[in-house]
């Protein structure tokens, strides 16, 4: 027997959740981990235009511990279930900001705010910033109702500082400098 794809138990706006409860396909919690879901596709794609082999590892491991998020926060906080799913350590979030560290000592200062873009790997990291912010905010106003695992929040926040200094970094690795807002004076 081959598996189907489709199972038509969603044609009505309702999904489940890992425990079984059926909710609405525009609870915030499904809106959480579709954010974080897109940000995982945003980190392929990031990673699928980098060269750095480090780099490009640390973006699997990114991707890796976004599917951990995205299935703690599919899990219905309010069930016990007997799934054993993965979990986030701390050693998850000191390796982004070893990264950060390592990154920041080779870079200058910043003294303007910088606008996305130089090339399209410097935009792609841009983009999952963006994405990851969001995901990130979805999960606080999800959080606000229901409990969300602190960890993943934090992780979510570190990561989209990494992705900023990453783009950074791929634009000082690559000879292409940041490029500086300057507000209009008038």
């Amino acid at each position: 027997m081959t598996f189907r794809i489709y199972t038509k138990t969603g044609d009505k706006g309702k999904t489940a959740l890992i425990g079984g409860t059926r909710v609405s396909k525009a609870h915030l919690r499904i809106e959480a981990y579709g954010n974080v879901d897109e940000l995982n596709s945003c980190i392929g794609l990031c990673r699928d235009v980098q060269s750095d082999p480090g780099t490009m590892d640390l973006l699997r491991e990114v991707q890796d511990r976004l599917f951990t998020i995205g299935a703690l926060l599919a899990r219905d906080p309010a069930k016990d279930t007997k799934m054993i799913l993965p979990d986030l350590h701390e050693t998850d979030l000191l390796q982004l900001e070893n990264a950060i560290d390592t990154m920041m000592a080779v870079l200058p200062e910043m003294k303007s705010f910088v606008l996305p873009g130089g090339s399209v790997a410097i935009s792609y990291l841009h983009l999952a910033r963006c994405v990851c912010r969001r995901a990130e905010r979805s999960c606080v106003r999800l959080q606000e109702e229901e409990p969300v695992e602190e960890r993943a929040i934090r992780y979510l926040n570190r990561l989209s500082d990494y992705l900023f200094v990453l783009a950074r970094y791929t634009g000082r690795c690559t000879g292409i400098d940041d490029i500086p807002w300057r507000p209009r004076s008038s």
